[in-house]
């Protein structure tokens, strides 16, 4: 899969979706088909950035390396990894950029290196590269030193040494270099992290090529333990592969995206700091690579919610919806008011209030993929066990409460029927668990509370008036949330009364396959502007469609929704009325839904 793009050099920004990632599993960068990188932080996915011209093309900085003519672009993933080729096919010849961070040993936190090799592949091209980082968001000032074939950037709290197989050359704050390659000729460039530990030294093409391989061969020997042999191989690969490159390999950590404040719509204030793992994200993520045979990544993800997290009860309960990649619990969000956002789109924030919020919801997601942990993976340790009464005990009590609910509102809280819906497959899987297993449990107070809230559902969440499962308790509100009923074995996916209210969404919320998360006109809330189709809903929509036995549409609305992807394979969040991606990108979300859809329509069509 690759794309193609002629090179213009006057816009500010490339689209979103015009973009690459690559990452060494402890951070990532964003590669555009111009063959600049405008968004990298360092040494950590939500660590300050280093080049963020992705958010202000003027003050963010970026890592810029092009042909000095006019060129074609096009740009692939070198086949089943996340090392990055960007092609130039000029008038005298044809050059490429390979870009890829070497996957170094995971308790390695400081030694990191972005490197990119510019290869002539014919006739004869002349290269120009322009190196301008701009620390802590373009807030940190800096100074530059020349030093043998390298150049030092020197900021308060972080260090960064450029090094080249060609000269380099300093302008004030920035680094630039022009050059010629004939057909077969090589120049590399590396940017490392360095500090006592890891000072500057030289980097050779012989180095490059050794990395290049290891970096290879490493994804590779990653993506051989997929089982996954369906019709979406291509597809369903890139999803594993750009959700293994969102985990933060120290702690197991995924994040829901690489990036921050990129919007929700061209002008708009939905913009929000995704570099964070969420609780729902990183379960639903664990459940679709355990789909395809991954157990590593959840034996990690484990481990995170182990080791690394504090489960004391705060005011959102045991768990809060999102945590540092780290573990850490305080996420504060403030507004960096020297950056313009992506296309003027402020404001751009750092941190995420919503980690105070209350969503009832990540109790079934995280404990669904307890629960299938256990079954494919290996048997919850005595500790676990205990760990996952205690949640269960609590969601027993707190059910009932108003929440945010899943998608984060800042309208007051409401009783959301997802919530409740999440709340029963919390309950489900642990007694499922515990029956299977022989474990201790509260199964007398378990149940009766399991089957209370099934009925509250069936009662008070369904409308007589829209024939439908609505968004909250005394409301008509539709939202595609819902579709997740069937989808945890909540409802048959044959019920009457499902079948009434996929028809009711197909109806009010989904167009040509695309569909809205709800009307925010109808159930505000509490945010300014309007917002794209979510394509984590349009792959939910898909997998309803397939376990209801319309196979068809399902699989049409599935072609379809591959279409909305980038030249890459990549989404993010949302997809505009354009069909132009909006929001961080690539997310996690789409991505594990993706694998999902995919998954349950392969196995419904055979």
């Amino acid at each position: 899969m690759s794309g193609a793009k002629t090179q213009h050099r006057s816009p500010r920004y490339l689209p979103i979706a015009d973009h690459g990632l690559i990452g060494d599993r402890h951070t990532s960068a964003l590669v555009g088909m111009d063959g600049t990188i405008d968004w990298y932080c360092c040494p950590s996915f939500d660590s300050p950035s280093v080049f963020a011209a992705l958010l202000d093309a003027d003050r963010g900085g970026s890592f810029e390396l092009s042909p000095a003519v006019p060129a074609d672009t096009k740009q692939f993933y070198f086949p089943d990894t996340n090392v990055l080729i960007t092609r130039f096919f000029t008038e005298d010849g044809l050059g490429e950029i390979q870009d890829f961070m070497p996957v170094g040993d995971v308790a390695d936190t400081d030694r990191h290196r972005l490197i990119r090799r510019v290869v002539c592949v014919r006739g004869r091209i002349p290269f120009q590269a322009r190196v301008a980082p701009r620390f802590g968001y373009g807030a940190h000032p800096h100074s530059v030193r020349m030093l043998d074939q390298a150049a030092l950037f020197t900021s308060e709290a972080l260090s960064l040494t450029l090094t080249s197989t060609t000269p380099l050359k300093c302008d004030e704050n920035d680094v630039w270099a022009e050059f010629e390659l004939s057909q077969g000729e090589t120049v590399v460039f590396a940017l490392d992290r360095v500090n006592e530990e890891t000072p500057p030294r030289g980097y050779s093409q012989a180095e490059a090529e050794s990395e290049f391989t290891a970096t290879v061969a490493f994804w590779r020997r990653w993506l051989q333990q997929s089982q996954y042999r369906g019709r979406w191989r291509e597809m369903v690969h890139r999803s594993a592969l750009t959700l293994k490159l969102l985990t933060y390999a120290p702690t197991g950590a995924i994040v829901a995206a690489p990036t921050t404040s990129l919007p929700e719509q061209i002008g708009g204030g939905r913009n929000w700091d995704y570099r964070y793992a969420w609780v729902r994200d990183s379960a639903f993520a664990v459940y679709a690579l355990l789909r395809l045979g991954f157990a590593e990544e959840a034996e990690a993800f484990m481990r995170f919610l182990t080791h690394h997290i504090d489960r004391r009860e705060g005011p959102s309960g045991p768990l809060q919806i999102m945590y540092g990649i780290d573990g850490r619990a305080e996420l504060p969000e403030c507004e960096l008011s020297h950056l313009e956002g992506y296309r003027g789109s402020a404001p751009v924030r750092v941190g995420n209030d919503a980690v105070i919020q209350l969503q009832l919801d990540i109790y079934g997601a995280l404990l669904d993929s307890v629960y299938l942990y256990d079954e494919w993976c290996q048997p919850l340790t005595s500790g676990q066990w205990r760990a996952v009464c205690d949640l269960v005990n609590w969601v027993c009590q707190h059910w009932d409460q108003p929440d945010e609910g899943v998608w984060e509102t800042r309208g007051g809280r409401k009783k959301f029927l997802y919530s409740r819906l999440m709340c029963w497959v919390a309950i489900d899987r642990a007694i499922r668990i515990a029956l299977h297993r022989g474990l201790p449990a509260e199964l007398i107070r378990w149940g009766p509370v399991r089957d209370a809230i099934y009925w509250r559902i069936m009662d008070h969440g369904w409308s007589p008036a829209r024939q439908a499962f609505v968004q909250y308790e005394g409301g008509d509100v539709l939202d595609a949330a819902v579709l997740m009923m069937p989808l945890t074995k909540f409802i048959a996916p044959h019920d009457p009364l499902w079948l009434s209210t996929l028809d009711a969404l197909g109806n009010e919320l989904v167009s040509d396959s695309l569909v809205w998360r709800y009307d925010p006109k109808a159930s505000p809330d509490g945010l300014e502007g309007d917002e794209g189709t979510f394509s984590i809903c349009s792959f939910w929509y898909v997998e309803a469609l397939a376990r209801a036995g319309r196979l068809d549409e399902g699989r049409l609305a599935f072609e379809k929704m591959l279409t909305y992807a980038n030249h890459l394979g990549l989404y993010a969040e949302e997809i505009s009325h354009t069909g132009e991606q909006l929001g961080n990108f690539p997310q996690a979300f789409t991505h594990l839904a993706l694998i999902s859809a995919a998954f349950n329509l392969d196995r419904a069509l055979d």
